[in-house]
């Protein structure tokens, strides 16, 4: 195994430790901090939107320096800010401090990729993405829930500062095992931001970010569909939250297989259609106590597939521009998180039950497939 992507995925298990590890831990700190849960929550939105921001800026002002310093410098600012994170005194602090830590998270995931793909054997590029983003999973799987006990029984500080200790870490090695290589950006800021002028980059915005919003009005409201609609015990929402994590974690490596031997675009209208598929399944298994665990890992599976196969279309359909391109995908999840949660909460404020966020899911998923197919047809001969 190449050290450089062991490298990448120390930086991705950071990274999705400090995003998914503060859903675990909101009524820790709005104890702390003497606030509703719900204004804790903003820390949740703080961060998504310091993706937004960050990964365009981020990746444009670095464009045409080494990628191993540009992915240092990222993971310094990552380690900064989610230090004064865990030792801020209070709610504005936090919130700057929040905002500022996900500032890095779309530029190194969208360098990180395009590094990856470089790294790998001919025809392997979606398969080293994907062991990138193995990092991330893992945090789903690992980290997480170790943050979460550790946030519940110590303190969230200590969670935060360990964070902090895994930037540390996935900076030294990236010093010592990431090679030098060339940055792949031509032209100057002018000719890379022209990829935006293209339709098709703007298509495959909408992709992401309406196809995988199928992911977050599934995950969002997760706990309290399988406690209200499935009757399991709060006391079982960890195990599902782990199972959740199992899959995705080998979901994410078949999504590189899928996308190195068909086609990226052909593994994602198949990975969308899956999805829709299995959220419809969910909705009509909800209820079923005992299926909600084998629901949990499928689900996270065949959800988690879909993130190489689209870093993958956004590097080829860039060339000159794959840093911006990869990054601006980073974005577009974000956007899907925030799409997803919004709509699939919609069904719930008007009276439906705790399952019925997985509809919208399904409509976004499809949504996303028929997009994907759009752009088959229209931009690729094959």
């Amino acid at each position: 195994m190449n050290k450089g992507l062991i490298a990448l995925a120390f930086g991705g298990l950071a990274i999705g430790m400090t995003e998914f590890t503060m859903m675990g831990i909101l009524q820790d700190i709005a104890k702390d901090q003497h606030i509703e849960i719900t204004q804790a929550a903003n820390f949740i939105a703080l961060y998504a939107l310091g993706v937004v921001v960050g990964a365009p800026i981020l990746t444009i002002f670095t464009g045409k320096k080494a990628p191993k310093n540009v992915l240092l410098f990222l993971m310094l600012l990552f380690v900064v800010f989610n230090g004064l994170f865990a030792l801020a005194p209070e709610y504005n602090t936090l919130a700057i401090s929040r905002f500022m830590s996900g500032l890095p998270h779309g530029a190194f995931f969208g360098v990180g990729s395009v590094v990856a793909a470089q790294l790998a054997q001919k025809g392997k590029e979606a398969q080293a993405i994907a062991f990138m983003f193995t990092g991330m999973t893992i945090a789903n799987l690992a980290g997480v829930p170790l943050g979460t006990y550790i946030g519940h029984h110590y303190s969230w500080r200590i969670t935060y500062g360990i964070i902090a200790l895994l930037g540390l870490v996935t900076i030294v090695a990236v010093y010592f095992w990431l090679p030098n290589l060339n940055s792949k950006a031509t032209g100057d800021l002018k000719q890379q931001l022209s990829y935006f002028k293209q339709a098709k980059a703007w298509l495959i915005v909408a992709i992401i970010s309406i196809g995988t919003g199928g992911l977050f009005s599934w995950i969002t409201y997760i706990s309290p569909m399988v406690t209200k609609v499935g009757s399991l015990a709060e006391n079982r929402v960890p195990i599902i939250m782990v199972l959740v994590g199992l899959g995705m974690f080998f979901g994410n490596i078949l999504g590189g297989k899928l996308a190195d031997t068909f086609s990226p675009t052909k593994a994602v209208i198949f990975c969308f259609m899956t999805m829709a598929l299995t959220l419809t399944v969910v909705f009509f298994t909800a209820h079923i106590s005992s299926l909600a665990y084998l629901m949990a890992f499928i689900t996270g599976m065949v959800a988690f597939t879909i993130g190489s196969p689209l870093q993958m279309i956004l590097i080829n359909s860039a060339k000159g521009s794959e840093n911006i391109a990869a990054a601006a995908g980073q974005a577009s999840f974000n956007i899907g998180n925030t799409l997803g949660a919004y709509f699939g909460g919609i069904p719930i404020t008007l009276g439906y039950a705790y399952n019925s966020p997985v509809l919208i899911g399904v409509g976004m998923t499809t949504t996303g497939a028929l997009l994907a197919f759009i752009y088959l047809k229209r931009y690729l001969k094959k």
